[in-house]
């Protein structure tokens, strides 16, 4: 997507260390050209950031939908997509489509399916899949319980140089519970099962990844057992990362009580203690990326009693509000909420993205940090509504968003 040469003025660029500083950004042939103390050149369009924040467009790692007008409003620009379709990505051919779905003003990453069809029992063709622009090899919404089919993904992908994306919760005790065990779950009722399913999934993928010397990123890590794990493996030198959804550093299970199923999630709300872990492995560095693990439902699988509704959340539109959350109650400062948002995940895909940076693509968002809004599930651009956040006062809104310099929200 080429766009003539773009230069934005007035803003306050969010670079890769350090506070953000005033300063100009300039765009050409669809990467950053220049940036810092600069003047517009003859020819180039011209926009006045009005104080705004300029920041490096958002790289969304795992959603389950394509939502163009949620994550345009959101200010994402670049999506790495579940595997989790109707047919799943097991094929070459469909992720070759996934992959050209949102072009020119969204880029999509397809992660390939780890198994044909998602069941666990055979590898997919994954180099087929590599050279039709998969990202990483994901095992999807639930986890891969054959430890020896995940040793042989985790060998075949350490030699591919794939990413393995995991999701981490041993099935063989999680079964069909929809909360976590503890209080709020005992008087609602509910199947649960202890948060010590996620921490035995993810110290058997700890162990596999050591082994083989893959690349593992843990999709979702929530639980502060599952999390002290990844902070001992990081510092023995295995390549994990971790990722999180806001959900799971601003909600407990308390938030059940009323048995709102927008509040239905995998994995499921956890206590407050292990909500304050999560809070903590973000502002230490244990966690690697928040996402939003987008999944907009629509009343036929939310409607329905807390035991039967599935599981997930539109979140492509509070992605950056929430995470600038962090930031306002000192956990971590502007520079890290943009690499968890878009550096990192960037550098999982292996694209030239998410960091203000002459040379690369010329993604940007320019985002006002402090400018206050009420979510409304009702007035949302996504598909479905289905937010556990719905009327939660936030404060952070992307006015502007281009996709490799040129406008496109």
């Amino acid at each position: 997507m080429i766009a003539h040469p773009l230069t934005i003025i007035g803003g306050r660029l969010a670079l890769p260390h350090g506070a953000p500083l005033p300063g100009a950004i300039r765009c050409e042939n669809g990467l950053i050209a220049a940036l810092g103390d600069i003047a517009p050149e003859d020819g180039d369009e011209v926009i006045d950031a009005r104080g705004a924040l300029v920041a490096p467009g958002l790289v969304d790692f795992g959603v389950f939908a394509i939502d163009k007008p949620a994550f345009h409003f959101g200010g994402i620009t670049r999506a790495a997509l579940m595997p989790d379709q109707a047919p799943p990505l097991d094929h070459p051919a469909r992720v070759r489509f996934a992959a050209q779905s949102g072009k020119p003003d969204m880029w999509v990453h397809p992660l390939a399916a780890a198994t044909r069809g998602l069941e666990g029992r055979e590898l997919a063709e994954l180099a087929l899949m590599r050279e039709a622009g998969a990202r990483a090899a994901a095992t999807g919404r639930d986890w891969l319980g054959d430890s020896g089919v995940m040793l042989r993904l985790m060998q075949y992908c350490a030699m591919l140089g794939l990413v393995v994306v995991s999701h981490a919760e041993d099935a063989g005790i999680a079964g069909n519970a929809v909360a976590t065990a503890g209080e709020m779950a005992t008087r609602l009722g509910l199947p649960a099962a202890p948060a010590e399913a996620e921490a035995l999934a993810v110290a058997r993928d700890l162990a596999l990844a050591e082994l083989t010397g893959a690349r593992l990123h843990l999709r979702q890590v929530t639980t502060a057992s599952a999390l002290d794990l990844v902070r001992r493996a990081k510092a023995s030198g295995i390549q994990v990362t971790a990722g999180v959804t806001p959900a799971h550093f601003m909600l407990s299970d308390l938030e059940l009580a009323d048995f709102r199923t927008f509040c239905r999630l995998s994995p499921p709300l956890r206590s407050d203690a292990d909500r304050q872990a999560v809070v903590g492995a973000i502002a230490d560095g244990t966690i690697d990326v928040i996402a939003s693990g987008h999944d907009p439902r629509g009343p036929e699988d939310k409607r329905l009693p807390f035991a039967d509704a599935e599981p997930g959340m539109a979140g492509a539109e509070t992605l950056l509000p929430l995470t600038l959350t962090l930031v306002r109650d000192g956990h971590i400062d502007m520079a890290r909420a943009f690499a968890l948002l878009a550096r990192n995940p960037a550098m999982l895909l292996g694209v030239n993205a998410g960091r203000l940076v002459v040379g690369a693509e010329a993604d940007i968002a320019l985002v006002e940090p402090t400018r206050p809004w009420i979510v409304d599930r009702a007035r949302m651009a996504a598909t479905a509504g289905n937010t556990p956040f719905d009327r939660r006062p936030v404060e952070g809104r992307v006015v502007g968003l281009f996709k490799g310099g040129s406008r496109v929200a």
